[in-house]
């Protein structure tokens, strides 16, 4: 910052002679400043606390770095009474000031000041006489930039009565200080209302409608930022000191809020409105963009309705906001309070915290009191005033220890209307409990003064008999002039760049910041939706709950163990899903199917807990876990899963991620393998999957009242309704909101979307067919609907579109052509063993293989049992055993992923069993790098491996591959013989790569 003095700004100049009078006076400056702070502002600081009566200043040196002005820039164009000029300081202090509380023995001190900013003089008024200026008024602008070397601070915030405060609490009062509204004022003449030259009328009010955004950042990443999101945003506006926070947008890059704000423009030029957008998370908001504008602009314009241009940190473009904003003049008169009142009735004020638009401005200049009571005891009082109008109640500063305080306070309130409120005026002593005496002033009496004001003594009622008040009242109604509103409108683009302040244009100083330039309005509304790219990648897992085994026993009777009333519950994504309670069996049959919409993060799992239905409190009988990753890697698993955290235990689950089709012709190879399909629970296998992405409407018809309405749309399929969330006031809203619908017949279903106000008034229906969806390409609509019981012109903007689940099951008859109907199974039934036979490994083999039919109950008989791969042989037949193994190529990390799931039926090798491993190489494979082996599973002839390999190539060079795999039984150690139990060899431009289906292979003998 001392360099910036070095840089040229138009209209500011250069005035090195005020830096030479500053530094020569620096001493004398040093010592008006002791004199103030041990004369005047201790007394002040021990009066206010009686923790803090022992304070005092034991040091105040400003050391011997002066301050700088880097230059003043003076304007002459607004008053003709007074002086304003634009100092940019500089200041880099050796400052040492050092603070004792005796009673507490705390030393704390400042040593070293830092401070940069734009600093407002304004002399005024200006006057005929020695020394030509009455008073000398100086604020900043905007908040400077300030730090502070503290010493001792810990200590001193140890203090009761400052613990509550902390380092940064500190730095914003201080910072704060000078800035708007606040001012120092320094009169140089005796008879002025100080307190009307500290505060001022304002120049305007501004009026901010915070409307739209569009096209911001997406900041929410799930997964250590694996997949994006997008963001929750929400905007912080800024004037001086006042500050705005809307409300925030869930998962939305082109949020709506339509708010409304009104703030008090004290200086223009100068003021800026700052807007900055954030996206809101748990732990720290992430920055989305910032636009400043400098009020001069809107002044001039009136009325600016415009789109701007978010900057990040980088001053890269974020996105855009949209801002109407009105320029309201301070009219002195009430003859159009009546056309103001009209037009704030009819002003739609769609934010459920933003106040109702005011239609008048109400200033309090506070002065002195005079005979005040005495408290009791005939104890001086330290009276405050209270001041309450609109809802909003203001303090005064405290006085203490008379009956004659002078606060010289000014206070403004936003009126909604004068003709209704009042002004209620109390003064108390500090403590809050006592009261002075108090008055109130109907506003109604301003609106026939002359120019709306009154500055008189007031009675105080409930007082002494003399005691009174003096105050200055002034309304002001607020009025947009559109008569002003010039034809070509103010641009808020800079004029040049590296302008200092151009006709219309943007600001640039030396205390840094600039305004943004606003974007050209969008063009019409868009025939298209805009989804997000995360927008309908949600798949389907269904899971078929086929028994369990060897359950453990937790009832007992009279003393005997008993059996069990088992049941299941099944927990992913959130859903959460329970079985029947089948009585009395340790080996149960449930045959029951869900389905749940997930959407694919890594680290999902499915859980599954058991217990025994008591009368009391359920047994635990046992839980397991299984990777939802490893279920989409392999799509189809048919296993057995052990029970964990219990002595004995299994259960035989059926479970696919189910393959999305966009091929219609699909959908009757689906719906003839649903119709096949039975449950206990009366569950139906769903054909397809509907998503539904419902952006916006337009021309909807106003409420009855002839408000806009708060609109919010139900969307309805088969039973299954969702809502979006309700919009705040408007005929067009935008809600950017995404929906998922289970489909069991596409070709009958119809999807309803119904818009009402608030879920009350209706405001219009679509009906969608999903059938029509069939007919488009890749099934995809993407259109405005008209529609039903509404306006003409009332659409609303949807994209629809349909996946149909095509399950391997079905995919397999449809390859195979092996459909064997539950009538010539038969034969197959019979060999699925009784629970009161022997449990040989023979049995186990069947019951592991068996497909849904192995459920032993009467809704098996409709069970289709399917076959896949080059397993030509039926499920019974031992040969030399069989592997289940899945092929897929992972096109985003270009990668071959093969999974060996396990064998079944191998034969035995020694009286013992088998010790069978898997091991395999891809050929052509000259270096043998592809050669890879799975674990040894011991005396197993139905091992499960589970284990995945890996191979970097392409796709081309996958498909060239040919598989040669053996399955090999493992010999003592001693033994280096590896006795081959089975042999497969597979093209693998037989298969279709992209798709990870799991089928169960024959295997061969080794000299086949």
């Amino acid at each position: 910052m001392e360099d910036i003095g070095e840089v040229n700004f138009p209209d500011v100049e250069k005035v090195e002679w005020i830096n030479k009078i500053i530094q020569q006076a620096w001493p004398f400056i040093g010592q008006y400043l002791e004199k103030l702070l041990v004369e005047t502002i201790a007394p002040s600081i021990r009066a206010s606390s009686t923790h803090l009566q022992t304070l005092s200043f034991t040091k105040v040196d400003l050391g011997d770095k002066a301050m700088k002005v880097v230059g003043v820039k003076a304007h002459t164009e607004h008053d003709k009474r007074q002086v304003m000029l634009d100092l940019y300081i500089s200041f880099a202090g050796d400052v040492e000031i050092n603070v004792e509380v005796k009673k507490y023995f705390c030393k704390a001190g400042v040593k070293g000041i830092q401070l940069h900013g734009k600093l407002r003089v304004i002399l005024e008024p200006l006057i005929g006489d020695v020394p030509l200026v009455g008073a000398i008024t100086m604020f900043f602008i905007r908040r400077p930039k300030l730090d502070i070397n503290w010493t001792g601070l810990t200590n001193l915030l140890d203090i009761p009565g400052l613990n509550a405060m902390s380092d940064t609490a500190i730095m914003d009062v201080i910072a704060s200080f000078l800035v708007l509204p606040n001012r120092l004022t320094i009169p140089l003449v005796a008879d002025l209302h100080v307190a009307q030259l500290r505060s001022p009328l304002p120049r305007g009010i501004v009026r901010i409608h915070l409307l739209e955004a569009e096209n911001l950042a997406a900041k929410d990443h799930y997964i250590k930022g694996v997949l994006a999101g997008k963001s929750d945003p929400y905007a912080v506006l800024r004037v001086g000191t006042q500050t705005f926070t809307s409300r925030h947008v869930d998962n939305n890059l082109n949020p709506q809020w339509r708010e409304m704000y009104e703030v008090i423009v004290h200086e223009v030029p100068g003021q800026e409105l700052e807007v900055e957008v954030f996206d809101k998370d748990p732990d720290q908001d992430d920055f989305l963009g910032r636009v400043k504008l400098d009020l001069d602009i809107v002044r001039k314009g009136r009325l600016l309705d415009e789109w701007f241009t978010l900057k990040d940190l980088k001053d890269a473009p974020s996105g855009q906001v949209h801002l109407r904003l009105e320029w309201l003049s301070l009219l002195p008169s009430a003859e159009r309070l009546s056309e103001v009142l009209r037009r704030n009735q009819n002003l739609t004020v769609s934010s459920k915290t933003a106040e109702p638009p005011s239609a008048s401005i109400l200033v309090v200049y506070v002065d002195r009191a005079q005979d005040l009571p005495m408290k009791k005891g005939n104890k001086e009082p330290n009276p405050i005033v209270q001041l309450s109008a609109q809802d909003t109640t203001r303090e005064s500063r405290t006085v203490y220890g008379t009956t004659d305080p002078v606060w010289e306070d000014a206070f403004t309130f936003f009126i909604q209307d004068p003709l209704k409120q009042d002004l209620d005026i109390q003064v108390k002593d500090d403590d809050r409990s006592v009261s002075l005496g108090g008055f109130s002033i109907p506003l109604s009496r301003l609106l026939v003064t002359t120019e709306l004001t009154m500055d008189q003594w007031f009675q105080l009622e409930h007082s002494g008999p003399a005691s009174r008040l003096y105050l200055k009242a002034v309304l002001r109604v607020l009025w947009l002039d559109e008569d002003a509103i010039p034809t070509n409108p103010v641009s808020p683009c800079p004029t040049s760049p590296g302008s200092g302040q151009g006709e219309g244009g943007a600001t640039s100083d030396p205390a840094g910041g600039s305004s943004l330039s606003p974007k050209p309005c969008p063009p019409t509304r868009p025939q298209n939706t805009s989804p997000d790219v995360g927008f309908a990648t949600e798949g389907v897992l269904r899971i078929h709950l086929l028994e369990a085994e060897d359950l453990e026993a937790k009832d007992s009777f009279m003393g005997r163990k008993g059996k069990s009333d088992p049941y299941v519950k099944m927990r992913v994504g959130g859903v959460t899903f329970k079985s029947h309670v089948v009585k009395e069996n340790l080996n149960p049959t449930w045959n029951e199917m869900y389905e749940v919409i997930l959407t694919q993060l890594p680290g999902q799992e499915v859980q599954f807990e058991l217990f025994d239905k008591d009368f009391d409190q359920d047994d635990f009988l046992g839980r397991f876990k299984v990777s939802l990753r490893d279920l989409i890697i392999s799509q189809f698993t048919d296993q057995w899963y052990t029970l964990n955290d219990i002595k004995s235990g299994r259960v035989h689950l059926v479970m696919e991620w189910l393959p999305r089709v966009t091929d219609p012709g699909k959908l009757d190879q689906i719906m003839e393998f649903q119709s096949q399909q039975s449950y206990h629970n009366k569950t139906v296998p769903s054909a397809a999957l509907l998503f539904v992405y419902v952006e916006r409407a337009h021309g909807l018809p106003l409420k009855k009242s002839g408000k806009e309405p708060k609109v919010g749309a139900e969307l309805a399929l088969e039973g299954v309704a969702s809502r979006t969330k309700i919009c705040e006031r408007s005929t067009s809203p935008r809600w950017d909101e995404a929906f998922h619908f289970l489909v069991h017949d596409p070709r009958k279903d119809i999807l309803t979307v119904k818009l009402s106000h608030s879920w009350g008034q209706p405001l219009g229906s679509a009906f969608l067919p999903v059938r029509e969806i069939l007919t488009l390409p890749d099934l995809v609509l993407d259109r405005w609907l008209p529609l039903d019981g509404a306006l003409p012109e009332s659409e609303v903007l949807i994209r629809a579109e349909v996946k149909l689940l095509n399950p391997k099951q079905a995919e397999c008859l449809s390859l195979c052509g092996e459909v064997v109907e539950a009538e010539e199974a038969a034969e197959i039934d019979m060999l699925i063993p009784s629970r009161n036979m022997a449990d040989t490994p023979e049995n186990e083999n069947l019951r592991h293989r068996a497909s849904a039919s192995a459920s032993a109950s009467a809704s098996a008989s409709s069970t289709t049992l399917w076959s896949c791969g080059t397993c030509s042989g039926d499920s019974e037949e031992k040969g030399r055993g069989m592997v289940n193994l899945t092929f897929f190529y992972n096109t985003d990390q270009g990668e071959l992923m093969i999974t060996v799931h396990e064998c079944s039926d191998l034969p035995a090798s020694t009286k013992d069993g088998s010790n069978p491993y898997v091991s395999f190489i891809l050929l052509p494979d000259e270096s043998r790098s592809t050669k890879r082996k799975t674990t040894v599973k011991k005396r197993d002839l139905n091992p499960v491996y589970k284990e995945r390999f890996d191979f970097s190539m392409s796709l081309e060079e996958a498909k060239q591959k040919r598989m040669e795999l053996t399955v090999k039984h493992s010999a003592s150690f001693m033994s280096r013989e590896k006795e081959v139990l089975g042999k497969l060899v597979l093209d693998l431009d037989q298969l279709n790569l992209g798709r990870a289906v799991s089928c169960w292979y024959k295997l061969t003998a080794e000299d086949a």
